[in-house]
């Protein structure tokens, strides 16, 4: 591919989630145009309280399995124990509140993993390489509860749409395509290395291909615990088929290229659950998971980086200034040996 075909196609990727974007939003107003502000605002009052609590709970246990994706690929580039175990939940944590919020994880998380693993002594292609396992992980967990949920998810469900039946069909197909694939190179390919550019990737073993896998579906499904807990007191439906649509709009909001899936993701819920549920209520239970799985961590994590930042930069003066007073009386004792 050359150059200007290379640029043109990244830019067909980054319009794509523009399109994407209007697309969702005109599938939202048309969805949501019976009802008014007032009605969602109501929605999302009356979800218990005790339901935001578990729905919290379930957040920041799902941030330690996300700090966790860190921890594994740290020891796949063999750095596990050059990190200390707070530095790694706080870059993996800082990540993916940033990938979760801005999109294109590789670039935004990326950014923020470098300027910290930098920071810590980590090599630039171990980081690459860290990012690149996180990736996989990721879809890994994903791929495999698409292939769960499609046994799980009733086939009406998506009956009404031929577009959403041939589209949960190629999930599948895909999903577990890429499941067997992945696990067969680990077998067939164990312990040999792939060169990509400049850096060489290990073959992972089927040990840690199942921690992936695992630790993939484990982030998932607490995640989806988030938005159950908020939608649960509105919507009668049983945690399977729920946990297999959830992955299904959460993994077509990823390869949306929308920020955070924003849109599409509620878009592809408010499709698929009963016509006679209130949509109202579905979409103010929708506004809940995102402040809480999505605006907080950031607000929180974030605010812990500051605070990391500014007592960083504080150590960093005063040992400037322990070193310019120590400066004077090392050429003080010079001169009297002269």
């Amino acid at each position: 591919m050359s150059t200007s075909a290379r640029k043109t196609f990244k830019k067909l990727i980054g319009y794509s989630g523009i399109l994407f974007f209007c697309l969702a939003a005109g599938m939202l107003w048309w969805q949501l145009r019976h009802y008014s502000f007032g009605d969602i605002a109501r929605a999302l009052l009356d979800i218990p309280f005790a339901n935001l609590i578990a729905a919290a709970a379930a957040c920041v246990a799902g941030y330690v399995a996300l700090a966790l994706y860190d921890y594994l690929a740290l020891r796949y580039v063999g750095a596990g124990d050059k990190v200390a175990w707070w530095k790694w939940m706080l870059a993996g944590m800082l990540g993916f509140a940033i990938s979760n919020n801005a999109g294109h994880a590789v670039v935004s998380g990326g950014a923020i993993r470098y300027r910290l693993y930098t920071r810590w002594r980590i090599r630039g292609g171990d980081i690459v390489k860290i990012v690149t396992i996180n990736g996989f992980t990721y879809f890994l967990g994903c791929a495999a509860i698409a292939v769960a949920g499609y046994f799980l998810i009733p086939s009406e469900v998506f009956s009404q749409s031929v577009g959403a039946s041939v589209g949960l069909n190629t999930l599948f197909v895909c999903c577990l395509a890429a499941l067997l694939a992945y696990f067969t190179i680990t077998v067939v390919f164990r312990n040999k290395s792939l060169k990509i550019g400049q850096l060489r990737f290990q073959v992972p073993s089927t040990k840690m291909a199942f921690l992936q896998t695992l630790l993939g579906i484990t982030d998932s499904v607490l995640a989806g615990l988030v938005l159950y807990f908020c939608l649960v007191p509105f919507v009668k439906i049983p945690f399977g088929t729920f946990i297999g649509l959830f992955v299904v709009a959460q993994t077509t909001g990823v390869f949306s290229q929308v920020p955070g899936g924003i849109g599409v993701f509620e878009s592809i819920f408010l499709l698929a659950l009963p016509a006679d549920a209130d949509k109202a209520s579905i979409f103010g239970a929708l506004l809940a998971y995102r402040i809480i799985y999505y605006v907080l961590p950031l607000i929180g994590v974030g605010g812990m980086f500051f605070v990391y930042e500014r007592w960083l930069r504080a150590r960093m003066k005063r040992w400037l200034a322990e070193a310019k007073s120590k400066i004077p009386h090392i050429s003080i004792g010079k001169d009297k040996k002269k």
